[in-house]
């Protein structure tokens, strides 16, 4: 099967994406011709499907040490590859292809923890991460070859195994002329710096990518508990846009050390999930803040946090002309207007005025890192995740 899939001259991709944000799954089919810096991608179909209440909260679960367990962990990596390969099926058929179509599947995984720097105390957690939606139960249920779990051979050459799109976002954004930075707005938020020129893979420890801290997570979490449990996200930023930002409540929360940490760094629910979103909501509304001010609070916790490491660890190295959204906060208007805000000397615009769906940008990327796993190319660049050497990042499931 490899062999044959080693002959073509492009492949038909399905990238899967479960991101931080715990929304839903987002499926892109792509053609892909060539690889590595030269390859060239059409997106053929997209598709997202929102999790349901229930599983999103079994979700946030799984992701905190208070409340998960063994058996959850055990069958949770079954039940959810099993909405993956769903997913994917039902995107096929929509896209009025035959399942056969599909040369490769590619899957993120969803992330429940990730250690990205080994407890110095404790010889049994070192640096290391977990993605679970097993490969097999993908590749059987669908009948096609799966690739997956990419962080881990990141991790095991001394990277921590994020970010890991920085690599698409050179092969898909570079530009001759234009400094770009890519801002994705997921659960987490994290930045692909890409100086102008930089237009090989030789040229790709210019790059400064890393994570920039909370993206849609914490605003995600103080909206559902402000609304009783009725709304998962702020649409458009409608409700932040009613309030007004608390300062000195931004300032505390900005004074994380995580922001001072210099790059490589990566983060997510293990610092910034359910547990700190809850406990700072619960001091905002013990202080009698309003509930609009609080969202706008929150909102403006994340165009902060990235506009600081912009000026921490980017703008003193790199020129930059363009700020490039992605992600489900490009839809938050009040996000983007604090970012146009907070950045007057630069463009912002988003992915879909390139071309590029900012929905379907990541699930797009882990296509790619899956076709140059087929090519035996190298998918990782180590100057995002701090890794000792380039390598070959994912496992493959046969059907």
């Amino acid at each position: 099967m490899l062999r044959t899939l080693l002959q073509q001259t492009s492949l038909t991709v399905a990238g899967i994406m479960s991101g931080t944000s715990l929304d839903g799954i987002d499926v892109a089919i792509v053609r892909i011709i060539g690889y590595g810096m030269e390859a060239s991608v059409e997106l053929i179909h997209f598709e997202s499907y929102p999790y349901e209440a229930q599983m999103r909260e079994k979700l946030k679960q799984l992701c905190s040490i208070e409340h998960s367990n063994v058996a959850l962990l055990c069958g949770m990596n079954f039940a959810i590859a099993e909405r993956f390969a769903d997913a994917v099926v039902q995107t096929v058929a929509l896209a009025k292809l035959p399942l056969e179509a599909i040369d490769l599947i590619s899957t993120h995984g969803q992330t429940v923890w990730h250690i990205p720097v080994h407890d110095a105390n404790n010889p049994y957690l070192p640096k290391s991460t977990l993605q679970i939606g097993d490969l097999s139960v993908i590749a059987k249920r669908t009948g096609r070859p799966v690739v997956g779990d990419f962080r881990t051979a990141d991790m095991a050459v001394g990277g921590q195994g994020a970010p890991l799109v920085p690599y698409g976002d050179l092969i898909l954004f570079r530009h001759a002329t234009k400094g770009r930075i890519l801002q994705n707005i997921g659960g987490i938020g994290n930045c692909t710096a890409i100086p102008a020129a930089t237009t090989t893979m030789d040229d790709a420890h210019r790059l400064i990518a890393f994570d920039t801290g909370p993206g849609n997570m914490v605003l995600d979490q103080v909206v559902y508990e402000l609304s009783a449990e009725r709304l998962t996200y702020d649409a458009d930023g409608n409700w932040a846009a009613k309030g007004y930002i608390d300062t000195e409540a931004l300032d505390e929360m900005l004074a994380h050390p995580y922001f001072k940490q210099p790059p490589p760094k990566t983060t997510g629910r293990e610092l910034f999930g359910k547990s700190y979103a809850s406990s700072w909501l619960s001091v905002m509304v013990g202080r009698g803040v309003r509930q609009e001010d609080i969202v706008a609070t929150a909102t403006a916790f994340t165009a902060h946090a990235i506009v600081r490491s912009y000026q921490d660890f980017i703008f003193p190295r790199c020129d930059i002309a363009e700020v490039i959204i992605s992600g489900g906060g490009a839809r938050n208007r009040t996000l983007l207007g604090m970012l146009r805000e907070l950045l007057p000397m630069h463009t912002i615009l988003t992915s879909d005025e390139l071309g590029l769906s900012s929905d379907a940008k990541e699930a797009i990327l882990f296509a790619l890192l899956g076709n140059d796993w087929v090519h035996g190319v190298p998918n990782n660049l180590p100057s995002a995740t701090g890794a000792s050497r380039p390598t070959m990042m994912g496992k493959l499931a046969l059907p």
